[in-house]
């Protein structure tokens, strides 16, 4: 599914300007895929879970550095919007923020390319808080957050209409989203059924009986 809203995002921003830069060279999407496949060969079990690689390094033939040109901030969003898309697909963890970077290699041939891979935990920096019925909080941080029945869940909540994985908060860029983990009744946010959300200051995250509210820092 990320693969295919990444593709589906690239071939709008291809559109005009780029459309003759990229005809029968180097693809966008050809990047998305091999990123989501090295998260993949590279996955690690932990206490966790499954830990991906977080921090992705990309380089480029001098040909397609230039080609590429003014579009790479763009695509490198892009790529960061692919690799949380997989992950959260997939059940991967990061231990700290996506970090997508493009740069040119003068060894490489056109139209070649590589990925490298790192596990980086990064700079903890909070974007908000979880306040819980009993007024405790729960820090957003670098790390996404599951809401739901199991105990391995970072907010456990005993509510019998809640699921065992039900929800997850995670950090993009500066906002906080939550996204519904196909529960079987379902997340609101300020009484509207969602599946992701952008949270805002004084949402209310309904999970079954369940109450939460969210705070930005």
């Amino acid at each position: 599914m990320g693969l295919q809203q990444f593709e589906h995002r690239l071939e709008r921003l291809v559109e005009g300007t780029f459309a003759k830069a990229f005809r029968g060279q180097l693809q966008p999407v050809e990047l998305g895929k091999r990123l989501t496949r090295e998260m993949d060969l590279h996955r690690a079990v932990s206490v966790r879970g499954l830990i991906s690689p977080n921090v992705f390094e990309i380089n480029l033939s001098p040909d397609d550095f230039e080609r590429f040109g003014s579009f790479l901030d763009v695509l490198a969003e892009e790529l960061v919007d692919a690799a949380q898309e997989h992950a959260q697909s997939s059940r991967y963890s990061f231990v700290g923020p996506v970090e997508v970077t493009i740069a040119k290699n003068s060894s490489l041939a056109k139209s070649t390319f590589t990925i490298e891979t790192s596990v980086s935990e990064g700079e903890e920096i909070l974007s908000g808080s979880v306040v819980l019925e009993d007024g405790r909080r729960v820090g957003i941080g670098n790390v996404p957050l599951t809401i739901g029945r199991l105990e391995e869940c970072e907010i456990q909540i005993n509510d019998t209409n809640a699921s065992r994985r039900h929800a997850e908060l995670r950090r993009e860029g500066g906002a906080v989203v939550i996204i519904d983990l196909s529960s079987t009744n379902g997340t609101r946010v300020n009484n509207a059924l969602i599946t992701r959300h952008r949270l805002n200051n004084g949402d209310v995250i309904t999970i079954g009986a369940t109450t939460l509210r969210f705070e930005s820092n």
